[in-house]
């Protein structure tokens, strides 16, 4: 049975949906999806509460960070995806250097609830991020998936798995790292 989705860009109106779905505490560990965006010592530094209002801040700013999924009107997922420039940790990564010049958007990260894993929701998030980012008239997505041999914990594929891309119709493009590979769509 397919759970019917629906895709919303996260705004301010949306900012206590996004806060729902993580918790409290946010999703694995605290980030808040800021990992991405502070490099070094500022994102230890600003854990929890703080990446919670630095996110929050960047979202009532007018800027959409991602997409949150809906079945029924229940948020049960988040995709971030956002120009590659809006990371500046990507930007100094090694294993995940740019490929070329071109300009791309990035998807970073993925949370489903509990209740809805492994149902294919990363997959159809991916898909809506495609969509998402030719409305905003870009014509690269690419993102850096987990290649997984074995089952891995939620909290440790955060950045998606290379089947889920694969599964979306997204193509390996570069491996810098044997469990690291960056996947692109190319947008037509």
């Amino acid at each position: 049975m397919t759970i019917e989705l629906s895709f919303q860009p996260l705004k301010r109106n949306l900012w206590t949906d996004l806060e729902e779905l993580f918790g409290s505490n946010g999703a694995c560990a605290g980030c808040w999806c800021m990992f991405w965006k502070l490099r070094g010592k500022a994102y230890e530094e600003a854990r929890h509460y703080e990446t919670r209002q630095m996110h929050k801040a960047i979202v009532d700013s007018g800027i959409s960070t991602g997409l949150l999924a809906y079945s029924e009107g229940e948020v049960v997922g988040w995709v971030a995806v956002e120009p590659r420039s809006s990371y500046e940790k990507l930007a100094h990564s090694r294993v995940l250097k740019p490929v070329d010049d071109e300009p791309v958007w990035s998807v970073t990260c993925f949370y489903v609830a509990k209740k809805f894993r492994r149902k294919g929701i990363a997959v159809r998030l991916l898909k809506a991020a495609v969509e998402h980012v030719k409305h905003q008239g870009g014509k690269i997505v690419e993102g850096y998936p987990v290649e997984t041999e074995k089952d891995m914990p939620a909290p440790f594929i955060y950045t998606g798995t290379a089947s889920a891309f694969h599964q979306a119709g997204f193509k390996e493009v570069a491996r810098n790292s044997p469990t690291r590979p960056i996947f692109r769509f190319n947008i037509q």
